[in-house]
């Protein structure tokens, strides 16, 4: 057999955990056992149904061919309209928004512009895999900023400020959070703010999960002055209107940074689908009444899984303030935490994740998605009991 050398950079990039979980517990279905899936970060709802007639309209009335690489200018105005009525970002330039094939790419794209090697990422751990990997394969140096329970997994901004350096490019935030569904305060955010602005870091604000929130307003460092010159808002259409599968996201750059990212987008995926894109536009312009009751029913969730959590022996858990994860604290059970999420796929049919899969600082924790319904949730936890005595 021919010998294939992969590049020295793919030993860089690493991958996500739930999907390598997903694949074991699909396989342990196949063999017939019963899996209750809080693996997965998707919503459990269908996408509304004005969102795909709209992608049918479009399909059928020609939208089948290329567009426009960083999106078609409806969508683009759309975004920048969407934005400004919900107060999130005031009178931005559609011209600043890039559309992708899902979010990720705003992440790829804006490190490989931005960040090289001697170059540093601080990015919040736990968090999503992503952030380290795509640093690591872009050859620059990935920094974790530690998120602690005591702090309710938000930035400590003093510690972050001591890990700031010459070399520091680019802060990755997440809010609210995968995995400890935490969300920063506005204080935080003026604080990350002045932070940047003093030792002149880009942001990447990574905000996918706004509309999932429990209370309170959203709070973003692009509220505060300077930083809508230097920061990158990310969003999309997956978690918010229930479209993960329509593979929609999109970013919101400094003018320098648009047809950087444009030209990755061409070299790349070229531009995201056509027909798609007005599904987007019909999410955003139309009845918001699938959402509000989306974020009702997580919140529902959310209380039945913090609560059932917390009666577990050995578990104790936050209440999180946003998205739909709860990531409890496992470490009085006496086992770590991957070998607990072994044993609770293998003996009690509950596929979660442990806490590593986001990192160091995850280390004693589980990962669950309460993207299921409620019956599931109550039979995922009363599996558990019977595991953890």
């Amino acid at each position: 057999m021919t010998e294939i050398r992969l590049a020295e950079r793919m030993a860089r990039l690493g991958t996500e955990s739930a999907f390598e979980v997903l694949a074991r517990a699909k396989a342990l279905e196949a063999t017939g056992k019963r899996v209750i899936h809080l693996e997965i970060g998707e919503p459990d709802f269908p996408t509304a149904e004005h969102i795909s007639q709209a992608a049918v309209e479009a399909l059928l009335g020609g939208q089948t061919h290329y567009v426009p690489a960083p999106g078609i200018a409806p969508l683009r105005e759309a975004v920048a309209a969407f934005l400004d009525r919900t107060g999130r970002l005031r009178n931005v330039s559609a011209d600043r928004v890039v559309v992708t094939p899902g979010a990720k790419p705003i992440m790829f794209f804006t490190i490989l512009a931005l960040c090289g090697p001697g170059d540093e990422v601080l990015y919040p751990d736990p968090g999503f895999p992503m952030y380290a990997s795509i640093t690591a394969f872009a050859g620059a140096t990935p920094v974790p900023v530690p998120l602690r329970q005591g702090n309710g997994f938000r930035i400590d901004v003093d510690e972050l400020a001591a890990l700031i350096t010459p070399r520091s490019k680019l802060l990755i935030i997440n809010s609210p959070h995968n995995p400890c569904g935490s969300a920063l305060t506005r204080a935080d955010c003026a604080a990350i703010a002045e932070l940047a602005v003093r030792h002149n870091l880009v942001v990447l604000s990574d905000e996918v999960y706004w509309a999932l929130r429990y209370g309170g307003q959203h709070a973003s460092v692009l509220e505060f002055d300077g930083m809508e010159s230097r920061t990158v808002l990310l969003d999309g259409w997956s978690k918010t209107y229930a479209m993960t599968g329509w593979r929609l996201g999109f970013g919101v750059f400094p003018p320098p940074l648009v047809e950087p990212v444009t030209r990755l987008a061409i070299n790349s995926v070229s531009c995201t689908s056509a027909f798609s894109q007005y599904a987007a536009i019909a999410a955003l312009d139309g009845p918001q009444d699938a959402v509000t009751a989306m974020v009702a029913e997580f919140r529902r969730r959310r209380d039945v899984i913090v609560s059932g959590l917390n009666a577990l022996p050995g578990v104790s858990c936050l209440a999180p303030d946003g998205a739909f994860y709860a990531f409890p604290d496992v470490s009085g059970t006496g086992m770590p935490a991957p070998e607990l999420a072994g044993r609770l796929l293998d003996e009690a049919g509950v596929a979660c994740l442990a806490g590593t899969a986001f990192g160091s600082y995850g280390a004693g924790f589980l990962r669950l998605s309460y993207a299921n319904s409620v019956a599931n949730i109550e039979a995922a936890l009363d599996a558990m009991k019977v595991v953890l005595g």
